[in-house]
């Protein structure tokens, strides 16, 4: 019962590898003080007795500290209270403690070796010396859980341990080849040393050029060459502004047609590649027709022809939103004023569609 007993507060000792919150921690060592209560291993046939410790310890990590202590006990045996048993001994403990940001206590598992020195008053009668004693070292074995709190200037601690003393040379239970007994103890724990200062953070990187755009036009800071530039123009990869034509004289049409032939659309797709370069670029679609006939009839071609280039642009992946019209102007805008009473009137130069750059 006992083996399996001290199986399982070692294991529960051990299990204690959970990660906690990475954060600064205090890394001076510090003085502890204890005071509790024994609960003796029935075996050993001594009354249950307070017990005192000293020790000194530090944190090694945010989670891990490891504590030195010296304890005291001095029980009475049931049987004859005049006879003396006194136990003392040094335990080096680890504790795992499960740290939370913002709190100023809490919990922590413990497991720990060490020795144990035993002196044993018997009853030695007949023989004259009688009373005798024994004294003996032994080795001993610590689980337990507790709670600390960080109080500012110093420290508490509430512990519940199990300890087991493999004591093997007992007079009063020679049966028995090691005792377990239940430590309740609470201590307090002094820092040495000032409290540290906490370095303060390294001042955030001074933001990078690279990483700016003030005008908003695409370019950054440290390649933007004309960092006043305004929304809506067409900006080149200093960010400065482009001029950008797209030059459509090459769009004509036939006598009094709006058909677009296929000299026009492969200039078209030029101008399509260029809207595409340009992701701001705008422009007007503007039809025009030649001077011959009436104004109304010619009116109505010119419109026709614009929506002709307009539609081409619009189905081939020009968004509507940039594009103006389309717009007729008739015979209003020649390119050659040839005049209706002469024979050159039907100008080819004349029957055209225009994109005009509107930024």
């Amino acid at each position: 019962m006992k083996i399996r007993l001290l199986s399982t507060a070692l294991l529960a000792g051990l299990a204690c590898a959970q990660v906690a919150n990475a954060q600064d921690f205090d890394d001076r060592w510090y003085l502890t003080g204890s005071a509790g209560f024994n609960l003796q291993d029935n075996d050993r046939g001594t009354r249950n007795a307070p017990f005192g410790g000293l020790g000194v310890g530090k944190f090694f990590s945010d989670n891990w500290s490891i504590d030195a202590e010296l304890n005291y006990q001095n029980p009475n045996f049931d049987d004859n209270q005049n006879l003396n048993w006194s136990q003392y001994g040094i335990s080096f403990d680890a504790r795992y403690h499960f740290i939370s940001e913002g709190r100023n206590w809490n919990p922590y598992l413990m497991a720990g070796l060490g020795y144990q020195e035993s002196e044993e008053e018997f009853d030695a009668f007949p023989n004259p010396d009688s009373p005798d004693d024994r004294k003996d070292g032994t080795f001993a074995a610590k689980v337990g859980a507790g709670i600390q709190a960080d109080m500012g200037s110093w420290g508490f601690r509430t512990e519940l341990a199990y300890r087991a003393d493999f004591d093997d040379q007992s007079v009063a239970a020679p049966d028995e080849s090691w005792f377990g007994d239940i430590l309740a103890s609470v201590g307090i724990i002094v820092p040495l040393g000032p409290e540290p200062v906490v370095a303060a953070p390294p001042p955030p990187p001074a933001p990078s050029c690279a990483d700016g755009d003030d005008d908003g036009d695409g370019v950054n800071n440290c390649d933007d060459k004309c960092p006043g530039s305004q929304a809506g123009q067409t900006i080149g990869p200093d960010g400065c502004p482009v001029p950008v034509s797209i030059d459509l004289k090459g769009v004509n049409f036939d006598f009094d047609k709006a058909t677009l032939r296929p000299d026009a659309v492969q200039i078209l797709n030029e101008a399509i590649e260029i809207f595409k370069r340009y992701p701001e670029l705008k422009a007007e679609v503007a039809g025009h027709t030649d001077q011959c006939g009436k104004d109304a009839y010619n009116q109505s071609l010119s419109e026709r022809r614009s929506r002709a280039v307009y539609d081409y642009l619009t189905s081939n992946g020009i968004d509507a939103a940039r594009l103006t019209g389309p717009n007729g102007y008739g015979e209003s805008r020649p390119l050659e004023d040839m005049g209706q009473t002469m024979p050159g009137c039907k100008s080819e130069k004349n029957r055209r569609t225009e994109l005009n750059v509107q930024n």
